[in-house]
């Protein structure tokens, strides 16, 4: 008799059924972009994976929205050329984003699970069973120079359609991803052009050249994942922060007003200290312990001159800042909040240009492991508007994060489907921690 997980896997199997690229349509000559400080560290990581789920009959109208989705890409990709081109080197080895009208543009895969239900989907919270939704696990970015840059895997499902998108992470950020989704659902549901065009030149934000001698490692997991064999059992959670919950936590957050006139603390810095210490009680640290929050900042109005919201690239940096465990989860919840604002405030212009003029004197590739002992570290953010990606046929049920760029303490911020002030959060973490964690009624929030 088969089990529970075997009934779950067989119930999971997703057929490729084509394959097919798609181009800008209108004809665009030779372009090239190079790529500078803020994106070359991102070129050992893995293509960003996002999986949006929909809801609604696809019996006789999905082959009408894979029409309609890749029509809506061929006008869109005019805009954002870059999605459809390569990564490429110059003549003294810079990286750079190669564009010509040759090459095959972005990879559009069709797929069916007609036994996969939208419920299945948003039920899941770990990664497992969306891996096969969504394209290049365990892909590089630097594996852009003989793929393409974005690959969108569209899959029919039993009551709705499945869009798992693998985007090339040093190409673009979390900003210029979801720019570009709304971007293509704004030209598929009408609209003739395109509301907010790209910003693509990159070498305003930083004119260095920096050579990166890379090449592809004969074990590409080896780069950021360490040693396969020691590294610890991960699993994943979606856990959802309701208005209510969020309010009751800044509100806690801010019971303490700072004496030194400091500004409040953001529904961010309440929520990201929140998680902070509730984590590092469930990985049991020492008090005398070090743990380390990471952000991935945007610095689009930090640096000088101010870069616009419409940049298309990565313009964000790490910030990073440690504590004593025992100061972290034995002080009230301000204690964490202040380090992470005081870090946050203090990334200004100048830091971020003494941190690129650092890198580039020693450039040095991102591992994971770089974000720092018992570590917290957050990627994405609330305010993107990821429910409002709307094509045509409603608002996503469900957004998450696939398997990739994932280690222990990764979490991932998504606006709530519900709306409002709510944030759902993602987290990775080992799995005695999570089941810890999962126990700890403090950090649920009962409201």
């Amino acid at each position: 008799m088969a089990s529970q997980t075997e009934k779950k896997e067989e119930t999971m199997k997703v057929k490729i059924t084509g394959k097919t690229q798609v181009k800008p349509i209108k004809k665009l000559g030779r372009r090239e972009c190079q790529l500078v400080t803020f994106d070359l560290p991102y070129l050992a990581f893995y293509y960003n994976q996002k999986l949006l789920i929909y809801k609604g009959s696809c019996d006789h109208d999905f082959a009408d929205k894979v029409a309609k989705l890749k029509d809506g890409l061929a006008l869109v990709l005019e805009d954002f050329h870059q999605m459809a081109g390569k990564l490429g080197k110059d003549e003294e080895g810079v990286f750079r984003v190669e564009y010509d009208d040759d090459l095959e543009g972005v990879e559009v895969v069709e797929a069916i699970a007609e036994e996969i239900s939208v419920d299945d989907l948003t039920a899941e919270e770990g990664t497992t069973s969306l891996k096969d939704l969504i394209p290049y696990n365990g892909i590089l970015n630097l594996e852009g120079l003989h793929r393409p840059l974005l690959s969108v895997q569209l899959t029919k499902l039993k009551d709705g359609l499945a869009m798992g998108c693998a985007f090339n992470h040093a190409i673009l950020d979390g900003t210029s991803t979801w720019h570009f989704m709304s971007s293509w659902a704004q030209i598929c549901k009408g609209s003739s052009s395109v509301s907010v065009p790209p910003f693509l030149e990159r070498t305003e934000a930083r004119n260095t050249r920096v050579k990166l001698d890379l090449s592809l490692p004969p074990d590409p997991l080896s780069v950021s994942n360490g040693d396969a064999k020691s590294a610890p059992h991960l699993v994943e959670k979606v856990f959802k922060f309701s208005e209510a919950a969020i309010d009751k936590i800044k509100s806690k957050t801010n019971a303490n007003p700072p004496s030194d006139g400091s500004k409040p603390f953001s529904t961010f810095q309440s929520l990201a200290a929140h998680i902070w210490r509730h984590v590092c009680h469930a990985r049991e640290l020492k008090p005398e312990d070090y743990t380390v929050f990471t952000v991935f900042a945007d610095c689009r109005k930090r640096v000088d001159p101010p870069m616009p919201d419409s940049y298309f690239g990565n313009l964000i940096q790490a910030i990073f800042t440690a504590t004593a465990v025992g100061l972290l989860t034995m002080n009230p919840p301000d204690f964490g909040a202040s380090v992470i604002q005081k870090a946050i405030e203090a990334h200004n212009a100048k830091a971020i240009d003494e941190r690129n003029k650092e890198w580039e004197s020693s450039p040095k590739i991102f591992q994971f492991k770089d974000a720092g002992v018992n570590c917290v570290a957050v990627g994405s953010s609330p305010r993107f508007q990821v429910y409002e990606v709307d094509f045509g046929w409603g608002k996503p049920e469900s957004v998450r994060s696939g398997s990739n760029n994932r280690f222990d303490g990764m979490l991932y911020l998504y606006q709530g489907k519900s709306g409002g002030r709510s944030i759902d959060v993602e987290i990775s973490l080992e799995a005695g921690a999570m089941e810890r964690l999962e126990k700890d009624k403090e950090f649920l929030v009962d409201v």
